[in-house]
């Protein structure tokens, strides 16, 4: 409450002002546009540009919130964990090695976690524009697949080449894409492409008369994103579909799940007829379960085994935040010729850069939201259950758009296992749009500061 009391108190003495300005009663609509300009930009700009717009988005709700009358900080237990976490990362960063090294790491922390507040005191009051910022993603979506297919079929040069032909034949090889996505990567793409997918289950809610077109779109976008040739997005496609299709036989009434099992299974089959059919898939997809027989698997492996001596030697606090100065002390550890960028997992990496106890307090932060998304989609008043299709009442709408949060979040950290890709702007502020709509939304009681 005391944060709360010191913030009215401020807002009165701007309330004059507030009053009198054209600019600060629409500020909302700047902070939205900033935030559209943070997803829109993620396709093209830079990591720097990218961020500047974040950073407008931030300083525009600190505005808002020492202006605007009645504006408050509220906390979810989920953001109580939060906090915790970036307590310790604050800890962690004031006691590194590499101090100055440490703290650039620690500024981009805290944009993120900047604009996932600047997300919540947007959607407080707009909650209607969480339907465009769907279709912004989806959009996004389908601007790279376009990129993809011209890359894929124009036989992209070597950058998309990333991956172990010592043991293929020629027609095994694949063409990874990459998009647009700057800096160009194949496991940026695909991560990124897995985190923006589930826009497309929304586009109906828009327009009943894009049911057909978000399906074409987002089957291409799927192809899109096998054509990175991500092993980690895969693994998180796969993990959103079947989340999907659970989601989908839970609300079916009784007499149709039975065909939709049926046709679950027939999918699946043809898929798995695709996927041996085509040599340079079948050879990516058996990759992931070739252990150290694979040099990409066996880097990770050798990463994994220096970063976990990292994280037994600073267990309780972690060395600090940021790539540099994780490249840094990793240089210390690393064996011979495996220099590494990151530690290939996003839950490692945590523990490596800010100790046990922060990574304790994002898995729990993050398993909050999953369990409150899945229990606002699968627990609503029983008269809705088993009600697949009907009129788009607003407790189903708001069920679809936590529905495709949710989807990306679990893609999102499911990638994370073998990647850090997270840790890009591009999936770093999707998620955390993700995260807010589902905080927005499923959040009933909430308590201030």
């Amino acid at each position: 409450m005391l944060i709360n009391n010191i913030l009215n108190k401020i807002q009165q003495i701007f309330r004059p002002i507030y009053d009198r300005s054209f600019i600060l009663q629409n500020i909302d609509r700047l902070i939205g546009l900033n935030i559209f300009l943070v997803i829109f930009s993620s396709t093209f700009a830079s990591s720097d540009t990218i961020g500047y717009f974040a950073i407008f988005a931030i300083m525009l709700t600190a505005i808002k919130l020492i202006t605007k009358t009645g504006e408050k900080f509220e906390m979810s237990l989920a953001d109580k964990f939060l906090l915790i976490y970036f307590i310790f990362v604050v800890i962690s960063v004031a006691g590194s090695s590499l101090f100055y090294l440490s703290l650039k790491g620690f500024f981009k922390t805290l944009t993120y976690l900047g604009f996932y507040i600047s997300i919540i005191h947007y959607l407080k009051n707009n909650k209607d524009k969480i339907k465009w910022i769907f279709l912004s993603f989806a959009l996004c979506a389908s601007y790279e697949t376009v990129f993809a297919f011209l890359q894929h079929f124009g036989a992209v040069e070597e950058i998309s080449g990333w991956q172990d032909t010592s043991h293929l034949n020629p027609e095994e090889v694949m063409t990874r894409v990459y998009g647009t996505l700057k800096p160009y990567n194949p496991n940026l793409f695909g991560g990124y492409m897995l985190s923006i997918l589930p826009a497309f289950i929304t586009l109906p809610l828009i327009n009943k008369k894009l049911s057909s077109i978000s399906l074409v779109c987002g089957l291409l976008a799927c192809i899109s994103l096998i054509l990175t040739g991500c092993r980690g997005a895969y693994i998180g496609l796969f993990f959103e579909i079947a989340l999907l299709i659970y989601i989908i036989y839970k609300f079916l009434k009784p007499q149709l799940k039975r065909a939709f099992t049926i046709l679950v299974g027939f999918g699946t089959f043809v898929i798995s007829l695709i996927v041996v059919s085509i040599a340079s898939l079948r050879a990516r997809i058996f990759s992931i379960f070739a252990m150290r027989s694979d040099s990409s698997n066996s880097f990770r492996f050798n990463v994994y085994h220096s970063c976990i001596q990292m994280f037994q030697d600073n267990w309780l606090l972690g060395i600090g935040c940021g790539n540099q100065n994780f490249r840094e002390i990793y240089g210390l550890y690393m064996k011979t010729g495996f220099d590494a960028l990151s530690a290939y997992n996003i839950y490692l990496e945590t523990a490596v850069e800010s100790g046990i106890f922060a990574l304790m307090a994002f898995v729990a932060f993050i398993g909050i939201v999953i369990f409150k998304a899945i229990g606002y989609i699968i627990n609503r008043e029983q008269s809705e259950q088993n009600e697949l299709i009907h009129l788009f009442t607003d407790s189903l709408i708001y069920r679809i758009y936590i529905l495709a949060a949710l989807l990306t979040i679990i893609g999102i950290l499911t990638h994370g296992i073998v990647d850090t890709v997270f840790f890009r702007p591009q999936i770093q502020f999707t998620f955390w749009v993700m995260v807010g709509i589902i905080r927005i939304t499923v959040t009933k009681e909430i308590k201030g500061v």
